[in-house]
């Protein structure tokens, strides 16, 4: 196992953590990405991952079990020689594990905040996953990054990061982080 695939592991863990925490009543709860409601964010974390391995996720009606199937897909890719092969990416040719953990790997930490926001879990993201998506986000030249910022420049619907949101100076680096990506942490939960 590389450490692409174990960090993916323990962040998939989490996720599916917060997935089977969601209360029957709260998966129409808005959540921090504009327009989308809980279960929204879990289909959008569903469907990327689908385009990491290339085809679409069959379905259920049980967003646990669809997430669980789906994580054991990408597991097991980057468990494979398939981890070593090359993708293309708008961001240019990688391995199919670099482009999971540049992707999937990252989005299950920041929706997982968006899910525990939109659900009232507990919305602390590990510092190590805080001090890395940090010094990702903000290494971003400025105009990809723009690109980042708007809305569809990736593809229908594809947004990677919203327009950053000002925090106090005194901010954690974790809301600093979500104020960057367009996450607004001074927010109420629902």
């Amino acid at each position: 196992m590389t450490s692409i695939s174990a960090r993916y592991r323990v962040r998939a863990d989490a996720f599916e953590a917060k997935v089977a925490q969601v209360k029957s009543d709260a998966w129409t709860n808005p959540s921090p990405c504009a327009q989308w409601t809980a279960l929204e964010v879990v289909d959008h974390v569903i469907d990327m991952h689908g385009v990491m391995l290339g085809q679409p996720i069959p379905r259920t009606e049980d967003p646990l079990t669809d997430f669980r199937e789906t994580r054991r897909q990408v597991q097991e890719a980057l468990d494979s020689d398939r981890a070593r092969s090359e993708v293309s990416t708008p961001a240019g040719p990688m391995t199919l594990e670099e482009h999971v953990d540049q992707v999937v790997s990252d989005d299950l930490v920041l929706h997982g905040w968006d899910l525990a926001r939109a659900t009232g879990q507990d919305e602390t993201i590990p510092a190590a996953d805080v001090e890395r998506l940090w010094a990702t986000a903000t290494s971003v030249p400025a105009d990809l990054m723009e690109r980042f910022r708007t809305p569809g420049a990736f593809g229908p619907g594809i947004e990677v990061y919203g327009a950053e949101i000002p925090v106090p100076d005194d901010a954690s680096l974790q809301d600093r982080l979500l104020g960057y990506v367009g996450r607004d942490p001074m927010s109420k939960s629902p």
